[in-house]
């Protein structure tokens, strides 16, 4: 009971001293360590974590509206977990996502506007359904927020296919040459229409970014926050709007 009380002063004086702060209009996450999470908390199955991590993201996504937070971006999966872990642990986790995290965004009461990013051809044809179902259903919807879920993602094979679709649309290789810039190539990403983000969250203690937002991330700020996902707390979300909130962006200069 102390404890719990300790907790909810705590969030109230983080959220207290956030009031007026420059916060980010876009947050990226890295949803890491549902597996080592499980473990942790005595499940003789691991991929019991992955249940845990897909019911929490409608939580944290909740904490971002409340922080007016207009922009999320969540990394699901890459390539190389759809492909290379166990068959079992990986169709586990593609039922998560069709039943928990598509079937959620779908609600009316839903505030959330849902794009995909990711080569969604290496996803089981159920799970591509369920979130391309998901993705129109929201598109036209009256939401004021936007979620962007990475998956089957990977960002070296987003520049690649950002350069060769950049150059499928040029009448000559020299005319492609010519007119090759930033802009142009960042137009052609999965992204495409979405602000880069301001702030990049990596829970489970990992301090690297796995291929995620390679290009977007070029001048975002970084946050390690040393808990899994499913045990990512409101404290340990608003400490990260806390660290993002006193820092002076440079971008470069």
């Amino acid at each position: 009971m102390l404890r719990s009380l300790l907790y909810a002063v705590y969030a109230r004086l983080l959220r207290r001293r956030l009031i007026g702060a420059a916060l980010p209009r876009h947050v990226a996450m890295v949803m890491d360590g549902n597996r080592r999470w499980a473990r942790q908390m005595g499940f003789g199955d691991p991929r019991v974590g992955h249940r845990y991590g897909a019911e929490h993201l409608d939580e944290v996504l909740t904490w971002c509206a409340e922080a007016g937070i207009r922009h999320v971006t969540v990394f699901v999966a890459s390539v190389d977990n759809v492909r290379k872990r166990d068959a079992v642990e990986v169709g586990n986790l593609m039922r998560m996502i069709e039943d928990v995290v598509a079937e959620r965004l779908r609600r009316p009461a839903s505030p959330w506007q849902v794009h995909l990013a990711g080569r969604l051809d290496v996803l089981p044809d159920s799970t591509r359904h369920a979130l391309k179902l998901a993705e129109e259903q929201t598109r036209d919807s009256a939401a004021t927020f936007h979620l962007t879920i990475a998956i089957g993602y990977d960002g070296r094979e987003e520049i690649v296919d950002a350069v060769r679709s950049l150059l499928s649309e040029a009448p000559s290789l020299a005319a492609a040459i010519e007119t090759l810039t930033a802009d142009r190539i960042a137009d052609h990403l999965y992204t495409s229409g979405s602000p880069d983000p301001d702030l990049v969250i990596r829970t489970s203690g990992e301090r690297r970014m796995s291929g995620f937002l390679l290009w977007q991330a070029a001048y975002s700020e970084l946050y390690f926050c040393d808990v899994y996902w499913p045990g990512f707390r409101r404290v340990d979300f608003l400490r990260a709007l806390r660290s993002y909130a006193a820092r002076h962006r440079r971008f470069g200069a």
